[in-house]
């Protein structure tokens, strides 16, 4: 089984910020088509080198990180849950949001980070842990290289496969790969210009979003919405 799965939180396809985002990183992962937008401050090209992995991955938040499933659990047992585990919730404000640079990655993040978000984010990753296949060698290792990691952050990467997760939870919505420190500040105030009021957006995650990663290296294509205390969303 080659193909990765990822439980994200985005907002509904038709709010306003997703087609703010697929303007910036060029891409929907709806599989809609977008228009090529000039960005203020920032040539095309230049932002299309500089998001090349927040394009691929589309605008989300990483709520349960992309795995492989087990050979016992189908896809269709993984919705199956995803539904019955978004009957039982409700929604969880997130918050007004704000542009932040985290590790060189610029992002938005919300203002104050509720401990109702961080718990909802961790009832996720533990609920659908047992979906997961163990990560094999190469995939720890690429995941702990660089020396970036805290050795508790190893620890849930041997346990979840994958470092930022439990208390290590921080809501982000990428929206470059990692710049250098003299491009930051420019990065951000084109980002506020393309954005505007919505980089600011108070946001409640409503929903998770089933993402599918059909072969190695392809774009994540977002799938069906969960809403929280809802039904399936198409």
């Amino acid at each position: 089984m080659s193909e990765r799965y990822a439980i994200y939180f985005t907002p509904d396809r038709r709010h306003p910020l997703c087609s703010k985002a697929a303007e910036w990183l060029g891409r929907d992962p709806t599989g809609e088509p977008v228009a090529p937008t000039a960005i203020a401050g920032i040539g095309r090209a230049e932002l299309d080198a500089n998001s090349i992995s927040a394009r691929r991955y589309g605008f989300h938040a990483t709520i349960k990180a992309p795995m492989r499933l087990r050979s016992d659990c189908p896809p269709g047992e993984l919705a199956r849950e995803l539904a019955r585990f978004a009957e039982a919730e409700t929604p969880v404000s997130v918050g007004p949001m704000k542009l932040e640079l985290i590790d060189g990655f610029l992002a938005l993040v919300p203002a104050i980070q509720s401990s109702a978000l961080t718990a909802l984010a961790a009832r996720v990753v533990e609920t659908f842990d047992r979906f997961r296949a163990p990560i094999g060698l190469e995939e720890r290792n690429r995941r702990t290289a660089g020396g970036r990691l805290t050795p508790r952050q190893i620890e849930l990467v041997e346990r979840y496969g994958y470092p930022y997760v439990l208390e290590e939870f921080q809501f982000h919505m990428t929206l470059t790969d990692r710049l250098p420190p003299g491009e930051q500040e420019r990065y951000r105030a084109a980002a506020a210009g393309h954005f505007g009021v919505l980089a600011e957006a108070e946001l409640s995650l409503d929903r998770l979003v089933l993402f599918e990663e059909p072969q190695p290296g392809a774009p994540f294509a977002r799938g069906s919405d969960f809403v929280l205390a809802g039904k399936v969303a198409q």
